[in-house]
Parts: structure tokens; C-alpha cells; sequence
């Protein structure tokens, strides 16, 4: 195509340092001061809430959590509590039978081991039942706000899509995030990353080529992007 002034020159994809300064001037005029999605009080109830967030939406984490925190708010009250009793509530989160088994464990080893304190360290956290590295990540990150980059399959999702990195796996990606981006962004870039892929770059909403930030980063992008699943 040519206009008076001569051919008009296709838009060129972005390179890799270009790419970061752009995702992160976006996110952060899309979402200055994103909010922490689960409802919590203090690090233990987050600790909870966030142990039900897995394969479940914080929408319906946020249903449920009102009613358990009725039966115990706290590792003491919780570690009383039986395994049935906490079932019964959490059951809408799905994956109850190993979730309620995950909160009256922790719980104990808390009050017996902890006196009562979620630790403030990743390591520890990591040892308690039902705690992965993400759930631990999150709490360091948004109980304590010690960086980290919690990633999960929707994070390690779109930063394929914007070509943040090529990893197979969530621990490749979380790797590669940190090395881009400056560690006092982590905390709240993990949130704006969550937002917006739930907003405009949803699984189903966009293939690489719908969204903004994938068409500013890839304008010449004529194929769907293939996600490597983890």
C-alpha cells in the first residue's frame, strides 16, 4: 500500500527490552494499585484462602471463606475443628477432601511448631501441607511483601504470548519473568498480569493477535500463538 508520501512500512514486532518497557507502562496505567483478589484478614487467613484458590476462582473462594472463618479465623480455632466439618464448608472449591485434610494439618503444625505464626519465610512455608511454591509466593508476596513472582498457568500463558519467555514449565517462566523485570515491580506486576488476562487476554478471549498488548508487541503476528502448557 502507498500513500503521497510513498510506501506506508509495516509495523515492526517489538524486541524483547521494548516489550518489557511497554507491558510495564501498561499494567501499570491499567492497574496503578491492583487489589488483592482473596478476602482475608491477616497472613493466615490469606495463607487459606489461597490454598482453596487452586483449580477454583477467587469469586467463589471469597463465597465460601465467609462461613469458614465463622467455624475458626485462626490456627488454634482451626487445628479443633474436624476434617468433616471444614469439608462441608469448602466443598464448592472442589478438591475438598484434600483441601480440608491441608487446613486442619497446617493448622496444627502452626500452632504446635510456629506458635501460632504463619512463617515469613518461603522455604518453611513450603513444608506445610497443601503449600506449594505459587501458594508461598503469594503469601511472602502479599501477607509479608517480601518480592516474588508467583506464576500460574494463566501468568506462564500470556507471557508466552507476549514472548516474555519459551519455557515448558511454570518454574522456566517464573525465571525468566524475574530476570526482565526489576524486583520492586514483582509484587504488583503478578496482580496486573492476573488482571488484565482476565479482562483482555483471556485463554479463550485472545490467540496472541486480539488484545493490545499482544498487537502492539506483535503486529506482524499473521498465526495463532501456541501456548507450551506446563
Amino acid at each position: 500500500m502507498t500513500t503521497a508520501e510513498g510506501p506506508i512500512q509495516p509495523a515492526k514486532n517489538l524486541t524483547k527490552p521494548e516489550r518489557v518497557a511497554y507491558i510495564l507502562g501498561k499494567l501499570q496505567s491499567l492497574y496503578p494499585e491492583p487489589p488483592i483478589p482473596l478476602d482475608h484478614k491477616d497472613p493466615y487467613t490469606l495463607l487459606v484462602a489461597v490454598l482453596l484458590s487452586a483449580q477454583c476462582t477467587d469469586e467463589r473462594v471469597n463465597q465460601v471463606t465467609p462461613a469458614l472463618w465463622q467455624l475458626a479465623d485462626s490456627p488454634w480455632d482451626m487445628a479443633k475443628q474436624s476434617v468433616e466439618d471444614i469439608q462441608a464448608i469448602i466443598r464448592p472449591c472442589g478438591l475438598s477432601p484434600q483441601k480440608s485434610k491441608a487446613i486442619a494439618k497446617l493448622s496444627q503444625i502452626l500452632v504446635e511448631e510456629y506458635d501460632g505464626v504463619v512463617p515469613n519465610d518461603m522455604e518453611a512455608l513450603e513444608t506445610l501441607p497443601g503449600v506449594g511454591h505459587k501458594t508461598a509466593g503469594v503469601v511472602m508476596a502479599q501477607a509479608f511483601d517480601v518480592p516474588a513472582f508467583p506464576v500460574d498457568t494463566h501468568i506462564h500463558r500470556l507471557a508466552q504470548r507476549w514472548g516474555l519467555t519459551n519455557g515448558k514449565n511454570v518454574a522456566q517462566t517464573e525465571k525468566d519473568l524475574k530476570r526482565l523485570f526489576p524486583k520492586e515491580c514483582w509484587n504488583a506486576l503478578h496482580l496486573q498480569i492476573i488482571y488484565y488476562g482476565r479482562e483482555f487476554c483471556s485463554a479463550r478471549g485472545c490467540d496472541g493477535r486480539v488484545c493490545e498488548i499482544c498487537t502492539t508487541c506483535y503486529p506482524n503476528r499473521k498465526h495463532p500463538k501456541k501456548v507450551l502448557k506446563p
